[in-house]
């Protein structure tokens, strides 16, 4: 009866462990084009799961704390989405960010979205895919059915991670993969390489205001960034998240 005990209690245990382990498996895309959509993508730890203990702000970063908007435009912070960590914000800077992309024009036209950005959060272009929080990628991202099939011209997906800082201390993380069409018009491609870095900087929810840059869809004439995408950024950089703080060692 003893053993059968024992195997009982071991199957049960491992059900619970999976079913943890279930419950982190985070990832959430946002997609911009012809159809919006909330998807989700799989991501599993390597390890069991860590457990989360901290819940807090992080010190704004200089860039945003300076930012003030003197025609009081207002935000859209009631359309960002809160994930399992609270709002993704990064904590570290500059945000390193690659551009996997060989085509001159299209490399250019990605940079200047990146330096656009940078005037409000520390950005970094690198040579390296290995060391980026932000992989710019160009293909034709999967097409997605409701009640029609839709075409996309971009997704932003996000994934987590435990990062090691030193011998004894793990900070849980994340890391952004934003995958651009190549079959845009070409004046697009600034714009939606501007929308999807607003979502990767922390911004994961769309404007219903044709005049900003995280509008929830292409329009003929692309805004550059608005106050009200600024507004919002810094609102979300003074809310509570888990990610950059401590995880506790199991």
């Amino acid at each position: 009866m003893l053993w059968k005990n024992a195997i009982a209690t071991r199957q049960i245990w491992q059900k619970l462990r999976r079913s943890q382990k279930q419950l982190f498996i985070w990832g959430l895309a946002i997609v911009t084009g012809l159809l919006v959509v909330l998807s989700s993508t799989g991501f599993s730890w390597a390890k069991p799961p860590p457990v989360l203990t901290i819940n807090q702000s992080h010190p704004l970063p200089y860039t945003l704390k300076s930012w003030q908007d003197s025609t009081n435009s207002g935000d859209y912070f009631e359309q960002v989405k809160l994930t399992e960590v609270g709002y993704l914000v990064w904590s570290q800077f500059p945000v390193k960010v690659y551009i996997d992309n060989t085509q001159v024009q299209t490399w250019l036209q990605v940079k200047a979205a990146v330096k656009e950005w940078s005037s409000y959060l520390p950005l970094q272009i690198v040579g390296q895919k290995e060391i980026a929080d932000i992989v710019i990628t160009f293909k034709s991202p999967p097409l997605r059915t409701t009640n029609l099939l839709r075409a996309r011209s971009a997704l932003t997906r996000y994934e987590l991670y435990t990062k090691k800082v030193s011998n004894s201390t793990s900070v849980l993380a994340h890391r952004c993969t934003i995958i651009l069409s190549p079959n845009q018009p070409s004046k697009y491609i600034k714009a939606a390489a501007l929308h999807e870095l607003g979502h990767a900087l922390g911004i994961w929810g769309h404007s219903t205001a044709t005049s900003d840059a995280l509008y929830f869809s292409q329009v003929t004439n692309p805004p550059s960034l608005s106050p009200r995408d600024i507004n919002t950024l810094k609102r979300i950089y003074q809310q509570p998240t888990r990610l950059g703080w401590q995880v506790a060692s199991q």
